[in-house]
Parts: C-alpha cells; structure tokens; sequence
C-alpha cells in the first residue's frame, strides 16, 4: 500500500474520503486484531503510515466540513 499524499487528497470528494477512511480503518481493525494475537510479523510496520493516512483523510473532510 502507498502513502496518501494530501495533493492526491485534495482531489477527492467528500463521499469518496469517507469510503477510504472506512476501508482504512476496518484494515487498520484487521492489523490490531492480528498484531494482539501475535501473527502479525512482517506487516507491523504499516500499523503507523495507516494511521497517518487516516488522520490526513479526516483532516481533509474536516476542511471541507468547514467551508
């Protein structure tokens, strides 16, 4: 999975940032599950960049929310 940039943000609509927070955050449920119960190895490392995209996400949603 790659980073989000904000400029890739930008040019989404507000319907289509509130799927990808959805989607990013049942993937983000699914990690926590599977790093609880000890079989996440060698995804661990996404844990962090996930939850930066979804706080880029909500950040964007609440510019638009604002205006």
């Amino acid at each position: 999975m790659t980073r989000m940039r904000m400029k890739s943000i930008r040019d989404m609509s507000m319907k289509d940032i509130a799927e990808r927070i959805q989607e990013l955050r049942s993937e983000l449920l699914k990690m926590r599950t599977n790093a609880d119960s000890g079989t996440l190895r060698k995804d661990s490392g996404k844990i962090q960049p996930l939850r930066r995209d979804i706080a880029r996400l909500m950040t964007r949603l609440n510019e638009l929310k604002r205006q």
